[in-house]
This record gives structure tokens, C-alpha cells and sequence, in this order.
């Protein structure tokens, strides 16, 4: 006879824009714009106010990275609706250590080197002073494997980062990690996936992705 089968579905939200304009944002703590807060808010098909809308989807938990760009969202929405929030560190952002806080255009430049390298060899990732890009996949990669322990039926709300999401869709999609860039994740990008445990494994698959209209930024 075969094991019961187990599903869970978690949605995943990048936070929407933040103050501090073109920057490498890591563990820098910059709070949303007011734009951003609307990104997030029409993501999720939330009024304003937090009120759920047609559209909200039925959350049973609201997990979230403790930077302000993530939790101020998730504590909001949390406490409107009434349901359990856990802030979480295995959510958030890469470590960049001397990058953090750098503008984009500048961070480009320098760290072109080491993203050559990352194309053949995912050791070569390594922001000095920072976290290395493998620490930071398997941490992720360890959060999303906790989120299989959560009861048949949830459904779970994860407030994330791009750079962690860069890590959970090519993991769900079987892609290369190191060949991500193709993947659109913009600002306040919304995006499902459902876990299924049978027979003490876990199948992960995406069941959408971007899946909100609200003229986000890809920056």
C-alpha cells in the first residue's frame, strides 16, 4: 500500500521597491517606498489597509526574512488577517560583506571577475567579507526542505528577496543555478509553488510565477 500523501503550498513574494535607489541590497536594511508597499499590496490582491481582497489567497502562516523590506510587510498583513508570522534569518538575503550597500552599476564592475568564474564553478562566488554563494544556497535550500514538516493542506506565505528566490525556482525547475538571469523577478514578483511528500520524498513544482500585474520595477 502506498504512504499518504502530503501537500503544501507556499507562495513566495520578493519585497517591492525600497528607498535607497540602485543599490546592492543584502543585509543593508533600507524600509519599503510607499510605491513599494503598493507593489506588495496589489501582489497579493490586498486593499490599502491589509483587508483581503477576491483574490487573497487563504494563508495559514506568514513566514518572513527579518529584514524591514520583508517583516514590516509580513507583520502587517499578519496581524490583519489574524494568522501566525514567524520571522525567519534562513530568508534572508545573501551576505555581500564589503558589497552591501554598493551601487549596482559600480558592483558590476567589480565583481565581474568572480561572476565568470560562477558560470563554470559555483565556489567562485565569494563576496569578501561576506556570505559565499554555496553557504547561501544550502541555507536557503534547508528552509525550503523545513517547510515539508508543515501540516497537509497549508498554505504558506514566504516574504523573501530576490537573490533567495534565485536559489528556489531553478531548485524547482531543475535549471543550473548558476544560469538563473533568464528568470524575471521583479519587485514585489509573486510567485506559487506546491510540495508534495509520498514514499518519504518531496517533489516540488511551480505552479506560477510573476503571477501579479503591478508594473514593478526588474531592479
Amino acid at each position: 500500500m502506498s504512504a499518504s500523501i502530503k501537500t503544501i503550498t507556499v507562495d513566495f513574494i520578493r519585497h517591492g521597491e525600497t528607498h535607497g535607489g540602485d543599490i546592492l541590497r543584502g543585509r543593508v536594511d533600507p524600509a519599503l517606498t510607499a510605491r513599494g508597499w503598493t507593489q506588495m499590496q496589489k501582489a497579493t490582491g490586498l486593499s490599502s489597509q491589509h483587508a483581503p481582497g477576491e483574490i487573497t489567497p487563504n494563508w495559514s502562516e506568514i513566514i518572513s526574512s527579518p529584514l524591514k523590506r520583508c517583516r514590516e510587510f509580513a507583520e502587517q498583513v499578519a496581524a490583519n488577517i489574524k494568522i501566525p508570522i514567524t520571522v525567519a534569518d534562513q530568508w534572508q538575503e545573501i551576505d555581500y560583506g564589503d558589497w552591501d550597500g554598493m551601487l549596482v552599476s559600480e558592483w558590476r564592475e567589480i565583481a565581474a571577475d568572480q561572476f565568470k568564474k560562477f558560470r563554470e564553478d559555483l565556489s567562485a562566488l565569494a563576496p569578501p567579507n561576506g556570505e559565499n554563494y554555496l553557504d547561501f544556497k544550502d541555507r536557503v535550500l534547508s528552509a525550503l526542505e523545513e517547510l515539508s514538516s508543515k501540516d497537509d493542506g497549508s498554505h504558506v506565505l514566504v516574504v523573501t528577496h530576490g537573490g533567495v528566490l534565485r536559489v528556489v525556482l531553478p531548485f524547482v525547475l531543475g535549471m543550473p543555478f548558476n544560469r538563473s538571469y533568464p528568470l524575471h523577478i521583479p519587485f514585489a514578483c509573486f510567485s506559487r509553488v506546491k510540495l508534495v511528500m509520498q514514499d518519504g520524498k518531496t517533489n516540488a513544482s511551480l505552479i506560477l510565477h510573476n503571477g501579479a500585474e503591478h508594473g514593478a520595477s526588474a531592479e
